[in-house]
């Protein structure tokens, strides 16, 4: 795929950005690199992998689930904030 002006346009609007003039050459560039980078991962032979193959010996590494005391960290947050009761922030309302 080529990025050009046309394409650079149409990504413009789907996400809601507007690049400026000046760098939309640069942005181009930078599209293509990436573009370039993907097109070369799919020269790799993945015909033989499992679908769930991992690097990793023995799968993903997972910590201990053991339980703990309730901390205080709820607390220390809401010390902060402008207005809250029983654990919760106050916030004015935005829509009525």
């Amino acid at each position: 795929m080529q990025i050009d002006h046309t394409v650079l346009e149409k990504l413009e609007k789907l996400s809601h950005l507007r690049i400026d003039d000046s760098k939309k050459e640069a942005v181009i560039e930078q599209l293509s690199g990436i573009l370039t980078y993907v097109d070369n991962l799919n020269e790799l032979d993945t015909e033989a992998l499992d679908a769930s193959f991992s690097t990793l010996e023995g799968g993903t590494p997972l910590r201990a689930d053991s339980p703990r005391e309730a901390d205080d960290i709820a607390k220390d947050i809401l010390s902060h904030a402008p207005q809250a009761n029983d654990d919760f922030f106050i916030v004015p309302a935005i829509i009525e």
